[in-house]
């Protein structure tokens, strides 16, 4: 409380961003993760402004913690002292994998006697596509805790309110009314807090919404298809006062900022800080393939500061794109699209789904090999197909009565979740794990760095971000937004349910285990450094040539593999060669919804 306040009570809020358990029953934590969460930036920036406009009262003081459980542990005696005799805990972003952990912690808030929220992608995705109040979201109405439904912007003033006459609805539900965000209130994380994550870097949002219809997808349902965008002003806002708070880089959340309606003028904005206010920020944004059909988009993405990109790459089978209806893929345009990030010196991370109908063992193993030959990619990263509650293949297998696993702890895109239609459950399981192999092998990593030093770039820096890839995966076994340094377990942190284990056991396994991820850790560190090195002296360098980085030229389609390597694929070729079988919808130029 500030000396110059008058206020003579007070309300205790505490925001968590839960994680969620590994395969032995343990939270997922770290020394330090990996991105901090901009859900929960979002909320502490309304609790924040809530503060400030003294929403509970003149006489109200609202005292705010808000931490992340990948970085913090959770202590639930703790927040009750904290809390004291009038507050709530608000447990939010919570994913469809994060909410048995989020339910978990929530019981034992209650058996405290705290009241407590639980908001996020799961409660709004189900609420969306679902008829009913599912048994999971019963089961914590039941306990007394409030669920949340739709954006925070505009309501979150009703929850506290509520919240401060211990009156908490059981369900707050604004799926159909998703908010304006030009104005609105700012998403902000402290320092201390961004530097439990990668350091320097934090995340917002400069819009919500994505046009396109994938089926695997939970955005469109849960954030909607058209483009609701904060203004120019209010990024540069953000900017601002991270930099105050010494924050210089930046991920920003959108799931597609190329269908950001205001991209253009957001980019400029940027390069204006960037190139006449000599403001050193740098970003990282996710797009679609697409996105260099946009006249100037990858080049001002580029003098915007945008050192790496994700892109939903997904698959290389155009059966496989068509039927998970994203239609926006073109594998004949891949290889244009990613040398022009390439040129530009722009990072590229992929995304690729394993498990589309098509896919079968052999013919995931045998794309990957194409890939690491024919496309200029940086990283390659493994997603199993998953129905993740909210999108469209979950609301199908639902309303078919198609089993799917009942853990939704599971539902972190790196399990099998249903049966597929040409792999048994274990052949699935083990083809995600030999992909990750399969891509990060010594030589495709040496590959990737010498591309990198033939276009201008740094393969130090590309090192760096290899190792983290293949550290969080190959060593650790979870993926790489889920990583993050040094895993953090406490014996007593373990899924109810399960043992408790003796720490005669627990200790000597947990110390030699970290010794033996940081010995190899730090071998294949030294191993590649050396290559580094020595690629930097190579006057060479520049010279070096392979298929992957050749110009696009005409016979492109007689020559690569990508073009020739299943039937659908032949097929998308002979709809290039001959323009009049192509339909008018699926040629028509790109469009943002405003």
């Amino acid at each position: 409380m500030s000396a110059t306040s008058t206020a003579t009570k007070r309300f205790a809020l505490v925001l968590i961003k839960p994680s969620h358990y590994d395969d032995d029953g343990y939270v997922i934590q770290w020394l330090r993760s990996s991105i901090p969460s901009n859900t929960l930036a979002v909320i502490n920036g309304l609790a924040l402004d809530c503060r400030e406009r003294r929403v509970l009262g003149d006489d109200v003081d609202i005292d705010i913690m808000a931490f992340d459980e990948t970085n913090t542990r959770v202590r639930p005696e703790k927040i009750a002292r904290f809390i004291g005799d009038c507050g709530m805990v608000g447990l939010v972003g919570v994913q469809s994998n994060q909410y048995p952990r989020a339910l978990d912690i929530a019981r034992k808030l209650r058996a405290l006697g705290l009241q407590v929220c639980i908001g996020g992608f799961h409660v709004s995705g189900v609420l969306s596509m679902l008829p009913v109040i599912t048994p999971e979201l019963q089961e914590a109405m039941d306990l007394g805790i409030s669920l949340f439904a739709g954006e925070a912007e505009g309501r979150f003033d009703i929850v506290l309110r509520d919240a401060m006459n211990k009156s908490l609805k059981p369900l707050y539900n604004y799926m159909d009314d998703l908010p304006n965000l030009d104005g609105a209130t700012l998403p902000i994380l402290s320092a201390a807090q961004i530097k439990r994550t990668g350091g320097t870097l934090t995340s917002f949002d400069s819009g919500r919404g994505c046009p396109f219809l994938c089926s695997f997808c939970t955005i469109i349902n849960v954030q909607g298809r058209k483009s609701r965008r904060r203004s120019a002003d209010d990024v540069e806002q953000i900017i601002r006062t991270n930099l105050a708070q010494g924050v210089n880089r930046f991920f920003i959340t959108d799931d597609n900022f190329a269908r950001n309606a205001d991209w253009e003028i957001i980019f400029d904005r940027l390069i204006d800080l960037r190139e006449n206010h000599k403001l050193n920020i740098k970003f990282v944004i996710q797009v679609d393939t697409m996105c260099y059909r946009l006249p100037g988009f990858i080049k001002k993405a580029k003098r915007a500061g945008v050192v790496r990109c994700f892109i939903g790459l997904e698959s290389i089978n155009p059966d496989s794109l068509m039927g998970a209806k994203k239609k926006q893929n073109k594998i004949t345009e891949y290889r244009k699209m990613l040398l022009e990030w390439k040129h530009e010196g722009v990072h590229v991370f992929a995304g690729y789904i394993l498990g589309f109908p098509e896919d079968t063992r052999e013919s995931i193993m045998r794309d990957i090999k194409i890939i690491q030959r024919e496309l200029p990619l940086d990283l390659l990263q493994f997603h199993c197909l998953t129905p993740l509650p909210g999108s469209e293949d979950h609301q199908k297998l639902y309303n078919a009565g198609v089993p799917m696993d009942p853990d939704l702890n599971k539902y972190d895109v790196e399990h099998v979740c249903t049966a597929h239609q040409r792999m048994s459950k274990e052949e699935y399981e083990q083809v995600y794990k030999d992909a990750w192999a399969a891509y990060y092998t010594p030589e495709h990593m040496e590959t990737v760095m010498r591309r990198e030093a033939a276009t201008g770039g740094s393969p130090g820096k590309v090192l760096t971000l290899l190792m983290w890839s293949y550290a969080s995966y190959m060593l650790e076994g979870v993926h790489p937004y889920q990583g993050g340094y040094f895993r953090r377990i406490y014996r007593n942190d373990r899924r109810p349910g399960l043992p408790i284990e003796s720490p005669f056991v627990f200790y000597p396994r947990y110390i030699s285990s970290q010794i033996s991820k940081h010995y190899k850790l730090l071998k294949t560190v030294l191993r590649f450094r050396s290559f580094v090195n020595k690629l930097k002296k190579d006057p060479n360098k520049r010279n070096y040539m392979d298929v992957a980085l050749t110009p696009v030229v005409d016979n492109d389609l007689d020559t690569f593999e990508l073009f020739s390597a299943s039937d659908a694929a032949k097929t998308a070729v002979a709809k290039i060669r001959n323009p009049e079988s192509r339909s008018v919808k699926a040629e028509a130029p790109f469009k943002i919804v405003p």
